[in-house]
């Protein structure tokens, strides 16, 4: 008997297994799909090009056909390794912006507004400039700037100022707008993942089991009396089946896919398609899977006609440098270095609407599509779509995947189109600056810098994906489709909880695995005080 069960040692698990455990009197076990973190490409930063085709420790995860997208599946990977998807990502520290989390609080997550959760964020960030009013200095979670940066970074940030667009030597500071090189989870040089920052510290606590390749099919309830209460989970762990149980609190911490998936599972969703899949009703919750938010992204690829990219670097050379050098050089590097805020001519408030990423290297297909040459691509991301997606089941087994419709481009004004557009023509914008023009070789993607806004619309259909931000699939509030409370308690039953980025109501303006571990620092001081 455990007195807590959390299921998914990804970005939230991970703080979770090591707050709640650093009660000595407190048995937590901690369950994941995936396997250990051992690959040595986890750690060495610019081996992420390579740990997103590994799909041992990837979900590899598409769409379904995307109507607006020219009916394309577009490829979600997914961390499914101890540290999740922190252990597969970019490694960019990223928090949005305060008026991102008083719009949660806004819309019906009392208790998130800026000021209650940057604490949160303090408390986990250990920056290398130390702490200040916006930062922690002591947090597990290290954020560093970068080793090891590219000159096409440099000049990716001088193109910005050349633009009209100001310098911004911190996207967490005062002001997110400008040109910047990213900070990084990184330590000494290596990823600072989920898993390194707060689940090795808490790995020899006795009263916490961690338990790898578990796959959870099920949460089970007590039904005697009262509403539902979760007791425990099944899963199969080294091909046996087991279940587990909860006296305190199951903690489901799935991320925006696996946790609606297997609350549905579980018999928490809407209740005519749990019936269609002969799944027993816990709880009839429409929202379940509704909500599904994801930052769209379009690339503009340029040749280059020096070799000073990242394109032609042998991999074995890097990563015997890499270690060799005690963590320095382009091992170090993740590859996203340079990156920028702007707001475009639509951009409804003040704030930045576009993200700009910039990578000195080719990246076509999320870098599965190997292209000839020398290059640099810039990603722009929208950072607040309209559309809304859903995630469904397929079958009530948890070895199949769930149906994801993210609906990209499906809002009735046809707005979150026109903003992609705004955001290739900035790309392009930066590209052509003098600050390139030692670098610039032919345009790849598209294929020239004339086209019409037509035909860019048309551009971006054909060639858009994911940048892996999906959120919002069990939204917190507190009207009645909620799915989870403010405290992330599962609404209509008792004793459990979700605790990952599927609670967001809303995207904020940046990478989110910053504010998912956010999210599970507060989760945890909510789940000690209950």
């Amino acid at each position: 008997m455990y007195d807590y069960i959390i299921i998914g040692a990804g970005s939230a698990g991970c703080v979770l297994a090591n707050r709640l455990s650093e009660d000595p009197a407190v048995k937590v076990l901690l369950l994941e799909a995936g396997p250990r973190d051992w690959h040595p490409f986890i750690h060495m930063p610019a081996g992420l090009a390579k740990l997103a085709l590994n799909k041992r420790i990837n979900w590899d995860y598409d769409t379904a056909p995307e109507p607006n997208l020219d009916n394309r599946t577009l490829w979600w990977p997914r961390g499914k390794v101890l540290g999740g998807s922190s252990s597969i990502n970019a490694m960019i520290y990223c928090r949005g912006l305060a008026s991102d989390y008083d719009e949660w609080a806004a819309l019906g997550a009392t208790g998130w507004h800026w000021g209650s959760v940057l604490p949160y964020f303090k408390r986990s960030e250990g920056n290398a400039h130390g702490a200040d009013a916006l930062h922690g200095g002591n947090g597990p979670l290290t954020v560093s700037d970068l080793r090891h940066s590219n000159v096409l970074s440099a000049a990716f940030i001088e193109a910005g100022q050349q633009a009209g667009y100001p310098a911004n030597d911190d996207f967490n500071g005062p002001t997110q707008e400008g040109f910047g090189l990213y900070q990084v989870t990184q330590r000494n040089g290596a990823r600072c993942s989920a898993a390194v920052a707060y689940l090795n510290p808490a790995r020899s606590r006795p009263n916490l089991t961690i338990r790898t390749g578990a796959m959870v099919s099920r949460i089970t309830f007590d039904r005697a009396s009262g509403p539902p209460r979760a007791n425990g989970v099944t899963c199969m762990h080294q091909g046996k089946a087991f279940h587990f149980q909860a006296s305190r609190e199951v903690i489901l911490s799935g991320g925006a896919v696996n946790s609606p998936q297997l609350l549905m599972l579980s018999g928490i969703g809407p209740a005519s398609h749990l019936r269609q899949h002969g799944i027993e009703i816990v709880h009839d919750a429409a929202g379940v899977g509704d909500n599904l938010q994801d930052h769209l992204d379009i690339c503009t690829l340029q040749h280059s006609n020096r070799r000073v990219t990242y394109d032609r670097l042998s991999d074995a050379k890097v990563a015997f440098d890499y270690y060799l050098r005690d963590h320095r050089g382009p091992g170090t590097s993740n590859i996203a270095e340079a990156g920028a805020f702007v707001r475009s001519r639509l951009a409804p408030d003040a704030r930045p609407d576009i993200q700009l990423h910039f990578l000195p290297a080719l990246l076509d297909n999320h870098g599965r599509t190997r292209l000839p040459g020398d290059g640099y691509t810039v990603h722009a991301t929208m950072l607040r779509p309209r559309s809304r997606g859903r995630l469904s089941l397929v079958s009530g087994r948890a070895a199949d995947k769930p149906r994801i419709q993210a609906n990209y481009l499906g809002d009735a004004e046809g707005f979150d189109l026109k903003v992609m557009v705004e955001g290739a023509k900035i790309a392009r914008d930066v590209l052509a600056q003098k600050a390139f023009a030692p670098y610039r070789g032919a345009p790849i993607y598209p294929a020239r810098n004339d086209l019409s806004d037509v035909e860019l619309a048309a551009f971006v259909r054909a060639k858009a994906e994911s940048i892996y931000h999906p959120i919002g699939t069990c939204r917190m509030g507190n009207d009645d489709a909620a799915v989870v409370d403010p405290s992330l308690r599962v609404r209509g039953v008792d004793g459990l909880r979700v605790v990952d980025a599927s609670v967001m109501p809303t995207l904020i303006g940046g990478n989110t695995n910053a504010p998912t571990i956010m999210i599970a620092e507060r989760a945890a001081d909510l789940i000690r005080e209950a």
